[in-house]
């Protein structure tokens, strides 16, 4: 394995490292940094949590010149909370060196004031979402990043999805032919490889897996809903752990908003990432996650991709996604640096093809459910239950076929009259489920009436 003096850094990219308190290279880093320092073009496929912010943040440093007047780095987030991460990381290179100039450009933050600030003078690193840089640099003139020397587009499979990348070819298509492109994602998608091939020259493709597919470290328990909303389950399983922070996952924004006001209502410490918050709930809610205030977490995967959340303990997962690869990155999100994790998967009867195709690919699940504050251990999941049928039919074989060795009279009529006997106690015992049923169904039914009711 290579160590960063192997890279012949400058004094100045050492001490940023050393700021980090990293003592080798991650595997993207060991890829990533020589690459980019060759002056190539660069495509990083990597998830979460593998080190590519400072496997392009430190070449950056290396190679700029804070003596330039002009911007040299421009580096695009899809979100304004990664935007502010790499930020922030990005930021420790002026308390290194004050002559380098990081500046932030995001939504809501004032753009009257960001126009004057470059009126005086140009940031040699411009971080940012995709919309307020173009707007900055096309539509008032005021950032001028014709010159800069690379772009940096991160996490580029999601700024596809929110439908960003657009704004990105509005700019970079105005920036110089020379122009280093460097792009990291979790995937690549088929829509993004167009856009790639546009700015980009024969690039190196560094691929790097986040270690094991399937961390041992961690455990997966499938929690059965039944009739239950994912909310109420969630509260059912509760008492059955005690988390340093549970990362909440929603296959959908209003599902994400919807759990985390039911927990709210319950009194618990909840911190909600989606992209239906406004501005001033977004910067809140990262405050929030800084702070280490709140316990509960709910997110999308969207939201949370790149979000740095330290000590998951647990991590809940409502449902599946509809990529079943965005369950192994929530499971993920726990049990790392060596600690243990768990990974509870709420499923209704829907999700059986996706835990099915789980559980060929290798994923272990444990089958629980919790019952006033203790687990219990269910069935492994797949296993057929015998059907009462089937179970009558097993005992009367039974009967058919007992060995006698002498045969009393009316053996014949006794054994016929147990046959019944056991045909009546199977049906009273269907009879009496079917009404415990419908008594649980109707309870159930006035509780939210009476709940609907109270709100």
């Amino acid at each position: 394995m290579k160590r960063f003096e192997d890279f012949n850094l400058k004094e100045n990219t050492l001490k940023l490292i050393e700021m980090n308190g990293f003592k080798e290279p991650t595997p993207i880093q060991e890829q990533v940094i020589p690459g980019v320092l060759k002056n190539k073009d660069l495509i990083g496929l990597s998830q979460t949590g593998t080190g590519k912010t400072h496997a392009y943040l430190i070449p950056v440093m290396e190679m700029l010149d804070p003596a330039s007047d002009d911007t040299f780095a421009v580096i695009t987030a899809p979100t304004r909370e990664l935007a502010v991460q790499i930020y922030e990381k990005a930021a420790e290179m002026s308390e290194i060196n004050p002559d380098i100039r990081v500046r932030l450009y995001v939504g809501g933050k004032d753009r009257a004031r960001d126009i004057k600030q470059l009126q005086t003078s140009q940031p040699h690193i411009v971080v940012g979402t995709p919309g307020r840089i173009k707007d900055l640099f096309l539509e008032e003139g005021a950032l001028r990043i014709d010159k800069a020397k690379m772009l940096i587009v991160d996490e580029a499979d999601m700024t596809l999805e929110y439908g960003f990348l657009d704004d990105i070819d509005a700019f970079a298509g105005r920036m110089g032919d020379d122009l280093q492109m460097l792009a990291f994602s979790a995937t690549m998608p088929d829509q993004l490889k167009p856009f790639l091939k546009k700015y980009m020259h024969h690039p190196l493709t560094v691929r790097v897996e986040s270690g094991e597919r399937f961390s041992p470290e961690i455990t997966h328990i499938l929690v059965p809903c039944y009739h239950h909303t994912y909310a109420e389950t969630i509260q059912s399983i509760l008492p059955g752990f005690q988390p340093y922070v549970c990362l909440i996952f929603a296959n959908t924004r209003e599902q994400a908003s919807e759990i985390a006001e039911y927990l709210r209502g319950r009194n618990l410490s909840v911190t909600e990432i989606h992209g239906n918050l406004e501005s001033r709930q977004r910067r809140k809610a990262m405050k929030e996650l800084q702070s280490g205030r709140s316990t509960f977490v709910v997110a999308t995967d969207l939201a949370a991709r790149g979000i740095d959340i330290d000590m998951v303990t647990h991590v809940i997962s409502c449902g599946f996604p509809n990529e079943l690869e965005y369950y192994i990155h929530r499971a993920g999100r726990t049990g790392r640096a060596g600690t243990k994790g768990t990974c509870f998967a709420l499923y209704h009867e829907e999700d059986d093809a996706a835990i099915r195709s789980l559980m060929k690919q290798g994923i272990r699940f444990e089958h629980r459910r919790c019952r006033a504050g203790k687990w219990q251990t269910l069935r492994p999941y797949g296993t057929k239950r015998k059907k009462p049928d089937d179970e009558m039919k097993v005992e009367i074989a039974k009967m058919m076929t007992k060995k006698n060795t002498k045969v009393k009279p009316g053996y014949k009529k006794k054994r016929a009259k147990a046959i019944e006997e056991l045909h009546r106690k199977k049906k009273r015992d269907y009879i009496r489920a079917k009404i415990r049923e419908e008594k649980k169904a109707m309870y159930k039914e006035r509780q939210r009436e009476k709940n609907r009711g109270e709100s």
